[in-house]
């Protein structure tokens, strides 16, 4: 494409004096877009260059790669990188010629004339997809993901109205800061609707369709001497950065605006500011969520647990989307849509082990490759939907259940989700938007404690040598306890494990719970503290040989020396029963004339022959 080539080992052809892999100032981070549309990979690499521990994860050992003039011998003229690809960190080697056109660099390149490590970096990463065409017009979020091995969030805030909602923007503000503090990335970019929107510079100075580096999110405090310290008046603001070197926020806050006069020069040096048109510049958090459309943040997630910060525990698995003519083997079912095939698609357990936990879910698809010389393929349009399953499930879903959360569908290389979920047993389904198209994918799940995350491979109970011996199930059963109502209140006086705030002259809700019981296999909920109207919602399967024997649901009153039973019904869930909802009195364990107890149960049930109907 282009015929003119320099080689970076002969500074003379270049024009250099002592060329540079990093320069040793602060222009490592003054990056200029080249003649490919990347803004996209030079916003992250300027994002890169501000954390030293992940651009030498990039560019390892590299001072041993440096061009030394004192040792021209030891110069090897090849040059290697990381990158985080697919689950894995891929090792990728250049030599150090880059193309120029009239001795001038044709794409990425530092402000330092003797600097290259970021046109470097771009030939590796433009090997790694194919060629530099393949970078034109990409995404800020994989670069950041290859650079960092972390899970990037893109966030609309348009669609989150977060220039209006402040409590929202604080939040936001607040995540952000969270991430910058801990090591993340942060790029933010105003979405171009139009072809003609693209790179359109707005009145404000700020330029449309282009990915702006952020490179510090700080709480600012405003005043001078000691009314600063005693007023503790903060400003929440972010700097960013345009990889054009050029063309800044011309607003309130810009490099010459008024609005310095209220921040010291000793808060004014600490937070480097400048006056000159170097590409990087001060906004509030404000005017970010009012003008900049859409923030990315790439959050490294940390599983050490000699860190002082939240350790999350990792479970990645990888998948593939496969097509089958036998629709049990077949796993491209596509979106719920195309109900079906849904639930042909690949299927992953995992649970919640705490009352509460904020769950991080990221799937991201292999990248494709067309050919080596148009480098990139089009990502396929993938999501992903949470379901909250029954306790003891271990076989693949086949009807819907409670739908706890659910990703965008987009045609994006990842897609991610952070949701909070109660305690329980959930089933995440990956699929693609349209059933019938294949590709593998990676999923991660990021959770407080280990999840057991794994695939869900089997339909049903498998057929076994004791299959003829022991006998194979028959029906399958889903008992669904939803809660009970009228429960005997502890006493006064009990030694309630979880005191309660009332007088112990009063009587107290009951701390139950609830214990499914069939054929030696079981389920028990969490415990309801304090109400005699607990909420269970807590779910079993059962796969049934003994079909005479009925199911048992058991009432339990948590206490500290010895639980208390409350009650108990039988259920005998054949496929025959039409009423799928009952409310039941409880009852004693006397098993010739059982008598009722205080409160009720309600039960939904659903029994059928069909092992694969639940």
């Amino acid at each position: 494409m282009f015929s003119n080539y320099s080689a970076l080992r002969a500074p003379a052809a270049l024009s250099r004096k002592d060329p540079l892999f990093p320069a040793t100032d602060d222009s490592s981070h003054d990056l200029h877009q080249g003649q490919v549309g990347n803004c996209w990979f030079v916003a992250a690499c300027s994002s890169l260059a501000s954390r030293e521990s992940l651009w030498q994860k990039v560019i390892p050992d590299w001072k041993e790669q440096e061009w030394d003039p004192e040792k021209p011998n030891a110069y090897a003229g090849i040059f290697h990188f990381h990158f985080w690809r697919f689950g894995e960190w891929v090792d990728v080697v250049i030599d150090d010629r880059l193309p120029t056109v009239n001795n001038q660099l044709i794409y990425c390149h530092s402000s330092s004339r003797n600097e290259f490590w970021c046109a470097l970096v771009e030939k590796a990463y433009a090997k790694l997809a194919g060629c530099y065409q393949a970078l034109d017009g990409g995404n800020t979020a994989d670069a950041l993901v290859d650079f960092t091995g972390g899970v990037s969030e893109p966030i609309d805030l348009t669609e989150g109205d977060f220039a209006s909602d402040e409590t929202k923007r604080n939040q936001l503000f607040e995540r952000m800061l969270k991430v910058h503090s801990r090591g993340g990335l942060i790029s933010a970019s105003i979405k171009a609707v139009t072809a003609a929107d693209m790179e359109a510079r707005l009145a404000c100075g700020l330029v449309k369709g282009h990915a702006y580096a952020v490179t510090d999110v700080r709480k600012v405090r405003l005043g001078h001497g000691l009314l600063a310290f005693f007023k503790s008046e903060k400003l929440d603001m972010i700097r960013l950065r345009n990889p054009w070197g050029e063309r800044e926020w011309n607003g309130p806050w810009s490099d010459t605006s008024e609005e310095w006069q209220k921040v010291s020069k000793s808060e004014r040096e600490k937070m480097g500011v400048t006056v000159q048109d170097d590409g990087e510049f001060w906004m509030t958090f404000e005017d970010v969520c009012r003008y900049f459309t859409d923030i990315i943040k790439c959050r490294l997630i940390n599983t050490s647990y000699l860190s002082i910060h939240k350790t999350w525990e990792e479970a990645r698995l990888h998948g593939a989307w496969t097509l089958h003519e036998d629709p049990r083997q077949n796993r491209s079912g596509g979106c719920i849509n195309h109900k079906d095939t849904f639930f042909q698609n690949p299927q992953y357990i995992f649970d919640v082990k705490k009352p509460e936990d904020e769950v991080l879910i990221c799937i991201q698809q292999r990248p494709k490759r067309s050919t080596r010389r148009e480098g990139k393929g089009e990502n396929l349009a993938i999501g992903f939907d949470i379901y909250k399953v029954e306790e003891n499930r271990q076989y693949r879903m086949h009807s819907l259940q409670h739908k706890a959360a659910s990703s965008i569908y987009i045609n994006s290389r990842s897609v991610f989700l952070r949701t909070d979920q109660p305690e329980g047993r959930y089933v995440i389904i990956p699929t693609t938007f349209e059933p019938g198209y294949t590709g593998e994918f990676l999923l991660r799940v990021f959770t407080d404690v280990p999840s057991n995350c794994r695939e869900l491979r089997l339909d049903e109970p498998p057929h076994t040598c004791w299959s003829s011996l022991c006998g194979y199930p028959q029906l399958v059963t889903q008992v669904h306890v939803l809660g009970a109502a009228g429960l005997k209140d502890s006493p006064a006086g009990d030694p309630c494990p979880h005191p309660h705030p009332i007088s112990h002259s009063l009587s107290l809700g009951a701390n139950s719970y609830v214990i499914i019981k069939c054929e030696g296999d079981k389920v028990r909920s969490a415990v309801q503290k304090g109400t005699s109207t607990p909420e269970y919602n807590v779910k079993g399967i059962f796969y049934r040989k003994k079909l005479s024997q009925p199911i048992t649901v058991q009432v339990w009153n948590h206490r500290v020396l010895k639980d208390e039973f409350l009650g108990q019904v039988h259920l005998k869930a054949d496929p025959d029963n039409l009423q799928a909802l009952h409310t039941l009195h409880l009852r004693d364990r006397n098993s010739r004339q059982p008598s009722d107890l205080p409160g009720t149960v309600a039960v939904h049930i659903l029994s059928s022959t069909s092992l694969m109907a639940v």
